[in-house]
């Protein structure tokens, strides 16, 4: 099984790796309801396959996805790298806010490793740079966890040039956890550059969109989105974007099909092409999920295919 080295850790880990965002269940950003059984299948299939990382937040389910990793791994013989982050907090009612105060990410911390039932975490990020003025006091305790070992390593996420230009004059960042997808490319300017020249390891999120690129996704499945699905608020889901992103769905699909591959195992592809990108998260939730997507662990586009996906994007711009 091909692993990468993330950035200037000590961790391989492999091409693509399990999302748990979705996991979490309802909240303001979640997914509807999920069934935790499903979940926790989910993640034994997905580490039976080879997948050797999971990736989830406090944030997600706010505290939930963390409880059902924990609950996967428990007994689990060969324990994957789990991935966590702090800096979305929540009040009493539920709505989530940003805080990167020390005291603040000193709570969280110890609440994440009571919720993944561990004493230290493999890889700890600032989930978004907010409040931006207090990006040097947050990174600064990050530090100090990892100083402490109650994190190995620690990274940052959705963090611009300047924001990591400041995060790495106090400590080195491991990695950069962005947005990267064929509907979304902006990191590909600077953001992406600047992580291979400083080796940053990258590990993109939403390399399917959100289930947009799947080949499995319609106009009839948007209308089916449970109620408190997020994505029933997201422009991308929107028309005339929704059209738009369905028919390059379609090209995947033609492109996945002549290597016996999905749609989405060619949009994880795609994202895999960069050099700079070590990994990708992929939010799954049921076994046949997983069943859909490992295929990209090892399936890599040619040039001429890529040469023709950007052909294609770039005739319904």
């Amino acid at each position: 099984m091909e692993t990468r080295q993330l950035g200037n850790s000590d961790m391989h880990i492999t091409p693509i790796g399990f999302g748990a965002w979705a996991i979490g269940g309802p909240w303001r950003y979640g997914w509807g309801t999920q069934d935790d059984d499903d979940s926790v299948a989910a993640i034994h299939h997905a580490l039976d396959l080879g997948i050797n990382w999971i990736d989830t937040a406090a944030a997600y389910g706010l505290g939930h996805s963390e409880e059902v990793v924990a609950r996967a791994l428990k007994g689990v013989s060969k324990r994957p790298y789990v991935f966590t982050k702090c800096q979305t907090v929540w009040d009493e009612n539920g709505n989530p806010f940003g805080r990167l105060k020390q005291e603040s990410i000193r709570a969280e911390i110890e609440a994440s490793l009571r919720r993944l039932q561990t004493d230290v975490i493999d890889l700890y990020q600032i989930h978004w740079p907010d409040p931006d003025p207090d990006i040097e006091e947050g990174w600064t305790e990050l530090a100090k966890l990892k100083q402490e070992g109650k994190v190995r390593w620690i990274g940052v996420s959705n963090f611009s040039v300047s924001q990591m230009d400041r995060a790495r004059a106090i400590a080195p960042i491991t990695s950069l956890q962005p947005p990267y997808s064929l509907i979304k490319r902006n990191v590909e300017q600077s953001i992406l550059p600047y992580c291979g020249q400083h080796n940053i390891g990258v590990i993109v999120y939403s390399p399917m969109q959100s289930g947009l690129l799947t080949g499995k996704f319609s106009h009839a499945r948007m209308n089916s989105l449970a109620a408190d699905d997020w994505r029933r608020r997201e422009g991308e889901f929107q028309e005339p974007q929704l059209s738009r992103n369905l028919k390059l769905a379609d090209k995947l699909v033609e492109i996945g099909a002549r290597h016996g591959r999905s749609a989405g195992e060619t949009a994880i592809a795609w994202t895999l092409r960069r050099p700079e990108v070590t990994g990708a998260i992929v939010g799954l939730r049921n076994p046949g999920q997983v069943d859909g997507i490992i295929g990209a662990m090892d399936f890599r586009l040619s040039a001429d295919e890529i040469a023709e996906i950007e052909s294609f994007q770039t005739s319904l711009a």
